[in-house]
C-alpha cells in the first residue's frame, strides 16, 4: 500500500488525509481501486466533498512558455460529510481512468520526462482544498504496446514522449490534451525523413495511430504537414502481424511525405518493405516475435504460423 499526507495547508482543522492504492500501476480504460482515510484533529471538521483527479505537466502550444501542471481528469468519490473531532473515515474508490489517458511507463521503465499523480482534493471549505498526492504509473495497452515493439524492431528509437495542451483538429477526443511520442527513425527508413511523431487516440473498441513526418519539407520551400492517420481494432491484435501492420503504415506514411517534395533531390518513394527478412503480407513464425520462445509466438508474431 501506498500512502501520502495530506500538504501542510489544513486550514487550522488539524485534518489528515492519506490516499492509498492496492496497486499505483495501471492501463487505460482500467479502474484504479483504493481508499481516501481521513482523520479529523481535535474540532469537527465539516467536509464539502472529496475528489479525485489525473495530474501532469503539459507542454502548452506556445513553445516559448513554460510548463505547467494540469489537472486533466476528476471524479467525486464522496459527497458532504461532518468529520467529528478524533474520528476517521475510511472512503473506498475504484478510480475509472479515461481510455485517452496517457501512458506513462515504457518498457517496464518510467518515462522521465513524464510523471503523472492521482490528487486527492478535500474540499473542507469554500475556495479551500487540500491536496494529497501519490504517483502512478500507467502502462500501455496491449495494442499501443504492440505498435512500440514493432516500431522498436524496424528501427526507431524513442527521442522524447510528452503531453500537449490542446486537442488534435478532426479526431475525436475527450480529454483536452495528447500525448506525443518523438522517435528517431530507423536507418531503413532514412532519406526523406530523420524524426517521426506518433500520437495514439484509444477509445474502447480500437486504437488510432497518427503519424506525423518531420518537417524536413520546410528546406524545400514546402509546409506539407504529412500527417496519416490509421484505425486498429483491440479485438484479434495477439493474432495480427504488427510489424507488417507498422511497416506499410510507415510506407504509405513517407511515400505521401516524399510525393509533397518530389522536386527536391533528397524526396524518395519506398517500394518495399523495409522488414527486408520476409515478405510484409506473411506472418511472422511462431517463436520469432517480440518476446517470443521456442514454440510459442511473441508480440508482433502470429501463435498459429498461419
Amino acid at each position: 500500500m501506498r500512502l501520502t499526507g495530506v500538504s501542510p495547508e489544513s486550514g487550522g482543522t488539524g485534518l489528515t488525509v492519506q490516499t492509498a492504492l492496492a496497486n499505483p500501476s495501471t492501463r487505460p480504460g482500467l479502474r484504479l481501486p483504493g481508499r481516501v482515510n481521513l482523520i479529523a484533529g481535535d474540532v469537527d471538521v465539516p467536509v464539502y466533498h472529496v475528489r479525485l483527479g489525473l495530474v501532469s505537466q503539459v507542454e502548452p502550444d506556445d513553445p516559448q512558455a513554460p510548463r505547467r501542471l494540469v489537472q486533466f481528469h476528476q471524479a467525486q468519490v464522496a459527497d458532504a460529510l461532518v468529520l467529528r473531532a478524533g474520528r476517521g473515515r475510511s472512503i473506498p474508490f475504484e478510480f475509472p481512468l479515461p481510455w485517452e489517458t496517457p501512458v506513462t511507463t515504457y518498457g517496464g521503465v518510467p518515462l522521465l520526462s513524464l510523471r503523472m499523480g492521482l490528487r486527492t482534493e478535500v474540499a473542507i471549505e469554500p475556495g479551500l482544498d487540500q491536496g494529497a498526492m501519490v504517483p502512478i504509473f500507467v502502462h500501455p495497452l496491449p495494442t499501443q504496446q504492440h505498435v512500440l515493439a514493432a516500431l522498436d524492431t524496424l528501427g526507431f528509437s524513442v527521442r522524447q514522449a510528452g503531453l500537449v495542451d490542446g486537442r488534435l483538429p478532426g479526431v475525436a477526443q475527450t480529454l483536452p490534451l495528447h500525448q506525443r511520442w518523438g522517435f528517431w527513425v530507423g536507418p531503413l527508413y532514412a532519406g526523406p525523413i530523420t524524426e517521426l511523431e506518433v500520437i495514439f487516440v484509444t477509445d474502447s473498441a480500437g486504437l488510432e495511430v497518427i503519424l506525423f513526418c518531420d518537417r524536413r519539407l520546410a528546406l524545400a520551400g514546402i509546409t506539407h504537414p504529412s500527417i496519416s492517420r490509421f484505425k486498429i481494432w483491440h479485438t484479434g491484435a495477439d493474432q495480427r502481424d504488427w510489424v507488417s501492420t507498422v511497416d506499410g503504415w510507415l510506407r504509405e506514411t513517407i511515400n505521401r511525405h516524399a510525393a509533397a517534395a518530389a522536386h527536391a533531390d533528397w524526396s524518395a518513394t519506398i517500394t518495399e518493405s523495409a522488414h527486408v527478412s520476409r515478405p510484409p503480407d506473411r506472418p511472422i513464425e511462431p517463436g520469432f516475435g517480440l518476446g517470443g520462445t521456442g514454440g510459442g509466438g511473441g508480440i508482433g508474431g502470429g501463435g498459429d504460423g498461419a
